[in-house]
């Protein structure tokens, strides 16, 4: 058995933009910033470092994503890896791995609202979040 599954919890670090395509499809993307610390072991001075991650979200869930998702916002973003590849006018093969999202919560004061392709459900903040 395969598993491809990633969880994610950030902030929304660009505006999301939504595309219709010619089939009537919509694909809205975004990015979200991660961080990791670490204590570097030669100075013990406390580091940091943001990591990006491109959200894609099809059709309902991207409307939704364009309706209440803005920058700065703090999420919790699970779906898949997929990775792509296109031969730039260059001719070098550039390589993107984007985060296809099947179920975003979104975690801010006073509540917590989760939106997956088939609802919206709003519901009290877990404190674990």
């Amino acid at each position: 058995m395969d598993l491809n599954r990633v969880t994610l919890i950030g902030h929304i670090s660009t505006t999301p933009e939504q595309k219709k395509l010619d089939s009537g499809r919509s694909v809205t993307r975004t990015s979200l910033a991660t961080n990791f610390a670490w204590k570097d072991a030669k100075s013990g001075e406390q580091k940091t470092k943001a990591d990006f991650h491109t959200v894609v979200a099809w059709n309902k869930l991207g409307d939704r994503v364009q309706q209440y998702l803005k920058k700065g916002d703090r999420i919790y973003v699970e779906g898949r890896l997929d990775n792509r590849s296109f031969a730039g006018k260059d001719g070098v093969t550039k390589y993107f791995t984007d985060i296809i999202a099947d179920k975003l919560i979104m975690l801010g004061k006073g509540k917590r609202v989760e939106v997956t392709e088939e609802a919206t459900v709003t519901e009290p903040v877990l404190e674990a979040f």
